[in-house]
């Protein structure tokens, strides 16, 4: 019974389709307890990749846990469909840049453009998400271009127009020039990275004055846009003389590092010294001309308190329309107002205008390179360099971002920012250092919010203004612009090509009011998403708060803190009072192998959809939730890792279930009676054991999924796993057979007790691993009986309830018995690998040391232990000194050295002195005092080594003792061969190799065959047939059978299902499988 796992995953999805199981199971919860999840809209413009694969799976896991818990989970798609991801595209595919080509265009038809590609790849996401087994509803998705999604933003943004939350100002905006658009402060920290700029140091000659301010800059092409330079009035400048050029100069002190490379070696002369408010005021000889006759008052020095000494020359240059402090200190000193705005010599394309006439036309990073030309030919410029630097770029075209004066609207954010801390703090995060660090910093640093874009293809801003802008008229629905307009034709589309020309009467005698030309910054459209999704409030208010808001959950990458989340909390904060999500999972980044970023054209990730095609999504689902990326950390994705979950999970969880399955049908053959599970009634210290596991397991989820931490869960999920097919099954394989010489009723429990755990583990992973728990429940099925007599639908295990804990199943004495077999066994293992002898090798004796309570535990269980671990005696004792058993003290040196200073000294001498009663002593009471110093806590680690040369053990002839070591057990396993235990070896690799044919031949467990032998060559001498025997009753367990002896010539051809040859240790033997 094989199972190739990409197969039996696309036939569930068959299944799935066929049962209608999403919809079937939103059915079965309808009247239960609601719990709200919001889906954060991704952009259909590209396929989706491993962090979109991540994230769904994390947005599959919780609502189906809450599912299965009883509540009713409401999953909708969503759709970012808006902004500019798709206005890039059509600008590339178009070759258009700028208003002007796009209003050449017609509007009308450069939005019916975006539209078309819109959804581009949305059937390839539709089939991927169901390839990963993700449950969610695509048929009633959401998208923000929708008019109803639109609509809701309109209201959204009417709230705060009337709470007086919405201005209009001129401001220094982060500004892409390839998109023509200003940027929010949040989108232009998406994307800073390292990159090289001209550095120039250019002087500025005072007016009266011999000497030059000398300011530093790496933005040269601000420089025509100079007004003033800025000093820090309560810093000491230096006037030197160049005794190079004869010049003279004022920068800091802190500066001439600027000025010259080998300052030691600079010949310069300081000739004064000025405070920089003894400086304000001076007039100095402009760069360029272009402003100096319409801003003659300017050109001078100005105070400014931003100036820092650690940066540049203390000197800075002034360009207002291109720098926020720039402006602020402009205003302040009185040159600049909303009345006279500075000089912005620079279009939304980023090339300068005719204003500029040396540069018209060039962008301004392209001129950079002619103005540090122009400026070295004046004499103006004294040096010239690059510098690399993190700087900001577009998050869409990847394009370096200028800042520029832009008027724009703006929402209040800083006056909300203590709410949002205040509500932030009843909020889960996972992991909870996103929230305390990186989102609290993120939102305690907040700008206003900059929510309008110059471009076409979004939700139109609902502001119909005057000429002058001082009516404005904010409309927050398609029945209120109506009725303000008069219009009347039909508004199914609110799109800038479908309303531009509606106009709205002035009620102050100001003609008719038009709408502005922005549209929203489509991060406004996702943090509405609570509200525009489900068409609020004209749709679905009842029961609104408390039922669809806040939601219980939602999850995204690392990357949105500074995004959807921080755009959603504005929102909430600001129209409901409190934060729009209770729980947040926050997600790493997924990484190519190599470290980078996954990248199409380096190719160095594979591609998904293959990687779901050759292991399946419930490995690819495992692997990356069972990483380092769910705790907020980046994951280097490795294939190798999805093929391990294969084999070191769900391939042993098959097996568990095929083995059940194959105990059944022999249960069957052996009693005539077909098996059907019923609550296990059993005594069986392994039976009692699994079962308290699970409830142990049960208990643990329950606790950390309600904290959301997947991290913790899945490998809790994972150790039953193990536990199962590495200790219960392993261990009771003879019971569940029928071969441990018990009776029926025993092999009934055994396998009462396996079905119970197989039916509690596929209901507990049903969330994580939604195929293999599918396929394996519905196998189960016809051996269930009772158990799902209550159930109203059990057509698919996620139809199922959660299963809950058993009180009556916990059994912490039974869990603490095997736990200390299971550090006995783990140990030993150790041990043989160590000395590279293999489990079939029979050894004499196994030395457990330990305390009272472990021994007691140990020594119920040591029947398992001696079977697994093919030992003949087992010593338990606690005499450590009777096997040379010492401890020793360890000290972290450098540690102590620094808590001890000259004392260290005297306890590294005083050390080795130390006698074991003292260690033991120390052990108990964590404190000791040597030569009067007090040692206490980890000062000292307290390790236990095997003394050499212990005379105790040298009496015990022959004995080759191995030690292990755990922190309160030590187990010395002898070595030694003992011709005593020769037979017993080759007895059980006897039965091992007809095991390994039964299996070749394709033989279950209820095929019964002869098994035959014949010595082939025996020089050692070994009696064969008395140790085949004597052992009767072992091989006819073990092998279902006895091994009996054959002539080669005596058993006709056809009956020989399978012949080998096998060597044991010097003994050649021909093993025959044969029909009965």
């Amino acid at each position: 019974m094989s199972i190739n796992f990409p197969q039996a995953e696309e036939e569930i999805v068959r299944f799935w389709r066929e049962v209608d199981a999403f919809q079937t199971q939103l059915k079965l919860t309808e009247d239960r307890q609601r719990f709200t999840f919001y889906d954060g809209p991704p952009f259909a413009t590209g396929l989706p990749h491993y962090g979109h694969l991540l994230t769904s799976t994390i947005k599959d896991i919780i609502p189906r846990y809450w599912s299965m818990k009883g509540y009713h989970v409401v999953r909708r798609f969503g759709w970012d469909t808006h902004g500019l991801p798709i206005e890039y595209e059509i600008d590339k595919t178009l070759g258009v840049s700028g208003r002007d080509a796009v209003m050449k265009m017609g509007i009308e038809k450069y939005n019916a453009e975006c539209r078309a590609i819109v959804m581009r790849y949305a059937a390839e996401w539709r089939q991927t998400i169901e390839r990963l087994g993700r449950w969610i509803d695509f048929d009633n998705d959401y998208k923000s271009m929708d008019v109803k999604f639109m609509e809701s933003c309109w209201w959204v943004f009417k709230q705060l127009f009337d709470k007086d939350q919405v201005y209009r100002a001129y401001q220094i905006m982060p500004f892409s020039t390839a998109l023509s658009t200003p940027l929010s402060h949040m989108e232009s920290k998406q994307n800073e990275k390292t990159t090289q700029d001209p550095a120039v140091l250019v002087a500025f000659p005072v007016k009266g004055r011999d000497s030059s301010l000398i300011i530093y800059t790496t933005t040269p092409w601000t420089l025509p846009s100079n007004l003033l330079i800025a000093v820090h009035p309560e810093f000491e400048y230096l006037e030197i003389l160049d005794e190079a050029s004869g010049k003279q100069y004022i920068l800091l002190e802190s500066g001439l590092s600027m000025l010259y490379k080998d300052k030691k070696k600079a010949k310069y002369k300081v000739i004064g010294k000025l405070q920089g408010k003894e400086m304000i005021g001076w007039k100095y000889e402009p760069l360029f001309r272009y402003f100096a006759d319409q801003f003659a008052d300017c050109f001078q020095v100005i105070g400014a308190d931003y100036v820092e000494a650690d940066e540049g020359t203390g000197l800075v240059h002034q360009a207002p329309a291109f720098g926020q402090e720039d402006y602020d200190a402009a205003v302040a000193a009185g040159f600049v107002s909303p009345e006279r705005l500075p000089p912005c010599p620079v279009d939304d394309q980023g090339t300068f205008t005719a204003e500029v006439t040396d540069y018209a036309g060039q962008h301004v990073k392209i001129a950079d390179k002619a103005i540090v030309r122009d400026l070295k030919e004046t004499g103006r410029l004294l040096l010239a360099t690059q510098v690399s630097h993190v700087d900001k770029f577009c998050w869409r075209s990847n394009t370096q971002l200028i800042r520029k004066a832009v008027s724009s609207w703006f929402i209040r954010v800083t006056n909300s920012v203590p709410d949002m801390l205040n509500n932030l703090e009843s909020t889960t995060w996972v992991p909870s250092f996103v929230k305390e660090k990186r989102f609290a910093n993120w939102v305690a640093n907040a700008h206003d919010w900059n929510i309008a874009r110059n471009r076409y293809w979004g939700t139109p801003l609902p502001l119909w203004v005057s000429e002058d802008y001082e009516e404005v008229v904010c409309v927050g629905s398609i029945a209120e612009l109506k009725e303000l307009s008069g219009y009347t034709g039909t508004l199914d589309d609110i799109h800038r090509d479908k309303i531009d020309g509606i106009t709205i009467p002035s009620k102050k005698g100001k003609g008719q009011l038009r709408r502005v030309d922005e549209v929203f910054d489509c991060w406004f459209e996702s943090g509405s998403m609570p509200y525009a999704s489900s068409h609020y409030p004209f749709e679905n208010s009842d029961g609104f708060q408390g039922g669809n808001f806040p939601a219980d959950f939602i999850a995204e990458g690392l990357d949105q803190t500074r995004g959807w989340f921080y755009t959603l909390s504005v929102l909430g904060n600001k129209l409901f009072g409190v934060s729009p999500f209770r729980a947040v999972i926050v997600n790493g980044l997924v990484l190519a192998e190599d470290g980078k970023k996954m990248s199409k054209s380096l190719k160095n990730y594979p591609d998904p959809i293959t990687v779901i095609n050759q292991y399946g999504s419930d490995a690819l689902r495992l692997y990356l939730i069972n990483s380092p990326v769910v705790r907020g950390e980046p994951l280097r994705f490795k294939e190798v890792g999805v093929k391990e979950v294969v084999a070191k999970v769900l391939l042993p969880l098959w097996n568990s279930y095929r083995f059940f399955y194959e105990q059944t049908v022999l249960f069957k053959k052996t009693t005539g009676k077909g098996f059907v599970a019923q609550l296990p009634d059993t005594t069986n210290v392994m039976d009692r054991w699994i079962l308290a596991d699970c409830q142990s397991m049960l208990q643990f989820i329950d606790q950390e999924m309600a904290g959301y931490r997947l991290y913790t869960v899945v490998p809790r999920l994972l150790q039953v796993i193990d536990n199962l097919t590495n200790w219960y099954i392993r261990f009771n394989r003879k019971r569940l057979k029928g071969a441990a010489g018990l009776d029926a009723e025993d092999t009934k429990a055994a396998l009462d007790t396996l079905c119970q755990v197989l039916f509690t583990l596929v209901r507990a992973l049903a969330p994580f691993t939604p195929f293999i728990t599918e396929h394996v429940y519905r196998l189960l099925q016809p051996y269930l009986g009772d158990a799902l007599s209550e159930v109203s639908n059990a057509k698919s295990v996620h139809f199922l309830a959660f299963p809950t804990v058993q009180e009556s199943l916990f059994d912490e004495v039974i869990q603490r018995k095997v736990s200390a077999m299971q550090k006995v066994i783990q140990l030993a293992r150790t041990a043989r690998e160590r000395k590279n002898i293999p489990l079939k090798t029979p050894l004499l004796t196994l030395v457990v040391i330990a305390d009272a309570q472990q021994l007691s535990d140990i020594e119920e269980l040591q029947t398992y232990v001696k079977e697994e671990l093919n030992i003949r005696d087992v010593i338990l004792t606690n005499d450590e000194e009777r096997y040379g058993i010492h401890l020793e003290a360890r000290v972290d040196w450098p540690i102590l050295g620094k808590k001890l200073k000259r004392d260290a000294q005297v306890v590294r001498k005083a050390l080795p002195g130390l006698t074991q009663d003292q260690l033991r002593q120390y052990l108990k009471d964590k404190r000791i005092t040597i030569q009067g110093i007090e040692l206490e806590g980890n000062d000292i680690s307290i390790v236990r080594i095997v003394a050499k040369d212990n005379p105790n053990t040298a009496k015990d002839e022959g004995v080759q003792y191995e030690p292990a070591f755990s922190e309160d057990m030590i187990i010395l396993l002898d070595t030694a061969s003992h011709s005593e235990l020769i037979d017993d070896g080759i007895a059980r690799d006897v039965m091992t190799r007809v095991q390994k044919m039964r299996k070749t031949a394709g033989l279950v467990p209820t095929d019964d065959v002869r098994m035959l032998y014949s010595v082939v060559s025996n020089p050692d001498g070994v009696l064969f047939e008395t140790l085949v025997s004597s052992r009767k009753s072992q091989f006819e367990s073990t092998v279902r059978g006895p091994l009996e002896p054959f002539s080669p010539a005596g058993v006709a051809a056809e009956s020989v299902i399978l012949q080998e040859e096998h060597v044991i240790s010097n003994l050649t033997l021909l093993l025959r499988l044969c029909h009965l």
